[in-house]
């Protein structure tokens, strides 16, 4: 009689290994699909598909969800604190940067007075 709990546990342990591999060190799917008519592109879409972990992720520089708002608090702050640099810096433009009407003027021309010397 064969033993199947012992077949099936092999399987499962190269299940859990292969997804160990493929988290560890990530895959890429990429694709592209285009829908043309008469030679006129009528619709393009590219596919890409990253599988690893989320350490593999951060490592190699994809971290996007640290910043979604949904997904992260922390975004958040970082919309707050955008905010409120935009308005510190449109206080110090305003009052560095001259009014329209004051440089739109000419600047008044100096009196320069010549003396002749008679000899």
């Amino acid at each position: 009689m064969p033993n199947h709990g012992l077949q099936h546990s092999t399987q499962a342990t190269n299940l859990a290994d292969i997804l160990e591999r493929v988290l560890d060190k990530g895959v890429v799917i990429a694709g592209d699909i285009s829908i043309s008519l008469v030679g006129v592109e009528l619709l393009s879409i590219k596919i890409r598909l990253l599988i690893a972990s989320v350490d593999k992720a951060a490592e190699i520089g994809i971290n996007w969800w640290e910043n979604d708002p949904l997904l992260s608090s922390r975004a958040n702050q970082l919309e707050v604190e955008n905010q409120m640099l935009r308005e510190r810096l449109a206080r110090l433009e305003d009052r560095l940067l001259p009014a329209p009407e004051e440089s739109a003027a000419p600047a008044p021309k100096r009196r320069t007075t010549s003396t002749k010397r008679e000899s």
